[in-house]
C-alpha cells in the first residue's frame, strides 16, 4: 500500500456507488446552425463561448458524446456522493457550494473540476457553475479554450457589476462559467474578503438547482484556500498517486479542520483504462 493509501484510509469506507441517474447524451455540433432537440443538445445559438469539443476529448476530459467513457464513469462516482448530500442539505448550509482543491499545484484539480462541472452539467435536473477561483495562477480559461475575461476579481473589486454580466453561458446546456478576471496584486486576499463572502451567498441561494464547483487555490499555496474551505458546504481534495506523500496531505488537511471535508480522490493513478488519461478512485468520509 502506497503512502497516499495509508493516509486516505481513515476516510475510507469503500468506494461510493456509482449514480443511478440517467445521464444526457449530444453530439458533436456538424456547424454552428446544427442543434438537437431537447436539453441534450449543444446550444451554440445563444453560447458566450463554444468549447472546443474535440480538443477537450483529446486531452482527456469528458464530452456528453461519451456517455459511458471510463472519465463519465468515475464521474458519476465522484458526483453521487456529493448531489447526495445536496439533495439532503436543509438549504441553508451551502451543500451545493462544492471547493476542489489540493495539497499543491500540479496534482490535477483543475482537470478534475472541469470534469465534474460537465458531469454535472450532464444531470437533467441540475444545471453547473465552474468558478475559476484559483485566481492567482488561473487556468480555466485555457482548458476551455477561451481568452481571458472579466469575472471573479473583477466583481470583488468593482462594485457596479452585477453578477450577471460576468457569467459566461457555454454550448453545453446547463452549464456556465465565472472566469477568474484580470490580474490584481491583491487578487488572492480578494477571496477572504467580505464581498466573496456575499457573493459566497448569493451563489448558494439564487438558484435551487444550481451546482457550483469552486477550482480552488491549493491548500498550502495561500492562506486564501483555507478561508474558502471553511465558507463552502462541501469539499473535495484531490491527491496525486505516487508522487504526494502522507506528510504533506495530512498538513493540507491540518489546514482545514472545521470543514467539511466529504472525500478525496486518489488522481493519475496506475489503475486505469486506456481511455482516460487520469485514473480517478475516490474515497469519502460519512
Amino acid at each position: 500500500m502506497s503512502t497516499i493509501e495509508k493516509a486516505i484510509s481513515k476516510f475510507r469506507k469503500g468506494p461510493a456507488a456509482p449514480s443511478s441517474q440517467t445521464q444526457k447524451t449530444a453530439r458533436f455540433p456538424r456547424n454552428s446552425g446544427s442543434a438537437e432537440e431537447g436539453r441534450a443538445k449543444y446550444r451554440s445559438e445563444d453560447a458566450d463561448i463554444c468549447l472546443p469539443w474535440h480538443e477537450l476529448m483529446r486531452k482527456g476530459i469528458l464530452v456528453p458524446e461519451e456517455g459511458r467513457s471510463s472519465v463519465a464513469e468515475e464521474m458519476r462516482t465522484i458526483k453521487h456522493p456529493l448531489l447526495k448530500n445536496v439533495s439532503h442539505s436543509n438549504g441553508n448550509d451551502a451543500q451545493n457550494l462544492i471547493m476542489i482543491t489540493s495539497s499543491v499545484p500540479g496534482e490535477g484539480k483543475s482537470y478534475t473540476s472541469v470534469n465534474m462541472a460537465i458531469s454535472i452539467a450532464m444531470e437533467f435536473d441540475k444545471t453547473a457553475l465552474l468558478v475559476d477561483a484559483d485566481v492567482a495562477r488561473p487556468s480555466i480559461a485555457g482548458y476551455l479554450g477561451f481568452e481571458p475575461r472579466k469575472g471573479l476579481v473583477d466583481y470583488l473589486i468593482e462594485d457596479n457589476l452585477d453578477l450577471s454580466e460576468l457569467l459566461l453561458k457555454t454550448d453545453l446546456p446547463s452549464l456556465s462559467v465565472l472566469p477568474a478576471g484580470r490580474q490584481h496584486h491583491h487578487s488572492s486576499e480578494l477571496l477572504a474578503s467580505e464581498n466573496m463572502k456575499r457573493l459566497l451567498v448569493e451563489l448558494a441561494n439564487r438558484y435551487h438547482d444550481r451546482i457550483v464547483i469552486f477550482d480552488s487555490p491549493p491548500l498550502l499555496a495561500t492562506s486564501e484556500a483555507k478561508v474558502l474551505a471553511n465558507l463552502v458546504g462541501q469539499v473535495v481534495v484531490v491527491v496525486e498517486a505516487e508522487k504526494t506523500s502522507e506528510l504533506l496531505l495530512n498538513e493540507a488537511l491540518s489546514q482545514i479542520p472545521n470543514a467539511n471535508i466529504v472525500g478525496l480522490i486518489l488522481n493519475k493513478s496506475r489503475i486505469k483504462s486506456s481511455s482516460s488519461q487520469y485514473g480517478y478512485h475516490y474515497y469519502h468520509d460519512e
